[in-house]
């Protein structure tokens, strides 16, 4: 990875802190920073599905091109690469989407969250003091979260717009996020190669068991409590079992994965960055796909919106 091109415009460090941080600095200037469907079919792009299997629950699969400065939709079952009108992106990462049509984007070069409306509007998350802000989620209420990633913390901005800080310990550049049934949250530990789990009672934090992790990114969880981890650093995505247990999910010729996302019916995407594209496999592994896309560069960040939602 450290032999591929940065692009001109690259992430600006925050003040150092030490070794592990010039780390990240290096790496996401290097590798963010150039920083599914039911049935999956072992096809290559472009390529026509079997049709024997159920309809997709999601029509399109929405993308942050981190080097393009812009998002982009992807079909999933056939259609157009659309290009989803975005005012003054730089950089974008992490995207999160809810049932009313928004789409949330963080535009990490202008440390800050735009949110578009099912209407067109776009609109600035009211937050304070974000610096280079990566992974997102949202809550059934409406709560966002978002790492802020050269502060090492994770904030929440309520549905009114009320900015809190998430307690957490010792992490150091948090990348992505997810939250489960219960309100767990969880957080890719990017330098300390880590996951851990922030319990929503308050019970506090706790490290997820994982084997080998270097440099996790994007983090997605399956209905059964599965969580899937981009493992950056080894070219790879691994599933840990609700129960514990981790396994490595089938992929071919991964390149710096970056973000994930889950159709709900047996599909993980994969944004496999230094590659330039987006493929999808089974949950189950096997089954790769790239989708079609064209003059995609780095990207980063995913999300699927159900049909009739499209922002």
């Amino acid at each position: 990875m450290s032999g591929t091109p940065a692009p001109s415009a690259t992430l600006s460090p925050a003040p150092s802190k030490g070794r592990a941080r010039r780390r990240w600095v290096r790496r996401v200037t290097a590798a963010v920073g150039l920083v599914t469907l039911c049935t999956l079919p072992s096809t290559t792009a472009g390529a026509t599905p079997p049709g024997d299997g159920p309809p997709s629950a999601h029509g399109r699969l929405y993308v942050s091109d981190y080097g393009n400065n812009r998002v982009v939709s992807l079909p999933t079952g056939g259609g157009d690469q659309a290009t989803v009108p975005f005012d003054g992106l730089v950089r974008p990462t992490g995207m999160a989407a809810d049932a009313a049509g928004r789409l949330y984007v963080s535009d990490t070069g202008n440390n800050r969250v735009v949110v578009r409306a099912a209407d067109g509007a776009q609109s600035t998350v009211p937050t304070d003091g974000l610096s280079r802000p990566l992974g997102l989620a949202l809550d059934p209420a409406g709560t966002l979260y978002v790492a802020d990633s050269f502060n090492d913390r994770v904030v929440k901005v309520s549905a009114g717009g009320v900015q809190t800080t998430v307690p957490t310990s010792g992490l150091l550049h948090p990348w992505g996020l997810a939250l489960d049934a219960a309100g767990n949250l969880y957080v890719s530990d990017f330098v300390n190669d880590r996951v851990v789990k922030v319990a929503a009672d308050g019970g506090g934090q706790s490290t997820v068991p994982t084997v080998g992790l270097s440099q996790p990114t994007g983090l997605a969880l399956g209905a059964a409590g599965e969580l899937y981890v981009s493992d950056s650093g080894n070219n790879r995505v691994v599933r840990i079992a609700a129960g514990g247990g981790q396994t490595t999910v089938a992929t071919d010729g991964l390149s710096d994965p970056l973000g994930l996302a889950l159709d709900g019916c047996g599909g993980l995407y994969v944004a496999d960055g230094f590659n330039n594209r987006v493929i999808r496999v089974r949950e189950t592994g096997g089954g790769q796909t790239t989708l079609p896309a064209t003059g995609l560069n780095t990207p980063t960040g995913l999300v699927l919106r159900p049909h009739g939602t499209r922002p």
